[in-house]
């Protein structure tokens, strides 16, 4: 069988872009072969000649530390192999993408790792499900009914785009949802470390009973804080513990607050009084963005108003004069 008669029978079972799919299909078929080969980290045999034996103990030190690493992880991470390849290269890359994961409530070690992975496979799902999709519609049309060359193109790329994105759609609104949950009910949360300290207990104390308390109505600031009381009881510094916390919300009041906490540490000043002028503040910051949000409603009504409001005026008072005239015309025309 010669090219062009290859090339016919692709054309006429999956369409104008039978020889495209073929040529695509083909490609990733060898990606997926290639990929094992490519993601298997192999020794360089020349490494252990240049570095010698203190290379080769650095090597057997490094592969104990990782064996000890699987066995503390309990060996459930079945992405470990791919690490090269979902994770980015760049420290600060993927610092930022902790960041992200974690102001989104994921706070696992390989949660950088599981986002890539979850998306890649839903890009790469998707994409094949269009592709199928084209191959099944092109082959069951009758002739002369195919799909043509863009809507091949849309119903192929369209899917894989929407499955790769997906996932970030989905982590981006998460941490929206966390930091409005947050910001709305940290003046509560203040309010109730207020009275802890108040009542005599410590600021640590505080803390873990505003966890508690929180847990049904705000229960990601109540994760948040119930993190907080576990690292200070760990041994770690208290000031880092708050800063990391700062960071975590992505919320400039939390940052404000642990920056008047750490403050108020460090210079030996009433804990109970600047909790209760920050928690006054905050009572207001949150008052003032109601109002906000009851101003906007208005002008947000506005549109919706003129656009099913307006026209079936217009067709009230306007409809039957127009369809006078349009009788009118045509008796004159007859």
């Amino acid at each position: 069988m010669d090219l062009s008669a290859i090339n016919t029978l692709l054309i006429d079972t999956l369409g104008p872009m039978g020889p495209m799919i073929a040529l695509a299909g083909l490609g990733f078929l060898f990606v997926l072969a290639a990929l094992p080969a490519l993601l298997k980290k192999r020794a360089d045999p020349l490494e252990r000649l240049r570095g010698g034996a203190p290379r080769h103990h650095q090597q057997s030190q490094a592969k104990n530390e990782g064996n000890r690493q699987k066995l503390r992880d309990g060996s459930s991470d079945k992405l470990e192999k791919y690490a090269a390849f979902l994770e980015p290269k760049n420290a600060d890359e993927m610092s930022e993408s902790k960041k992200w994961l974690q102001s989104a409530g994921y706070r696992g070690t390989n949660a950088v790792r599981t986002f890539h992975a979850i998306q890649f496979a839903m890009g790469l799902g998707l994409l094949t499900l269009g592709s199928l999709y084209v191959v099944i519609t092109n082959t069951t049309a009758p002739e002369g009914q195919q799909m043509g060359t863009i809507g091949t193109i849309m119903a192929v790329l369209l899917p894989g785009a929407i499955g790769y994105y997906a996932p970030k759609y989905w982590v981006n609104k998460r941490v929206k949802a966390r930091t409005a949950e947050i910001q709305n009910g940290f003046p509560d949360a203040l309010d109730m470390l207020l009275v802890c300290v108040e009542a005599g207990q410590s600021l640590d104390q505080g803390i873990i009973r505003v966890s508690k308390e929180l847990h049904n109505s705000y229960p990601s600031l109540a994760e948040e804080f119930a993190m907080v009381a576990h690292e200070i009881k760990a041994g770690l510094n208290k000031s880092d513990v708050l800063r990391r916390f700062g960071e975590r919300s992505g919320v400039a009041d939390v940052a404000s607050f642990v920056t008047v906490m750490i403050q108020s540490q460090q210079f030996g000043t009433s804990i109970a009084e600047a909790l209760r002028l920050y928690a006054a503040d905050m009572r207001d910051k949150r008052i003032m963005r109601a109002e906000e949000a009851a101003n906007k409603i208005p002008t947000k009504m506005t549109l919706g108003t003129m656009m099913f409001t307006v026209p079936p005026l217009l067709i009230i008072l306007v409809g039957p004069s127009i369809h006078d005239m349009l009788e009118n015309f045509k008796n004159m025309g007859m």
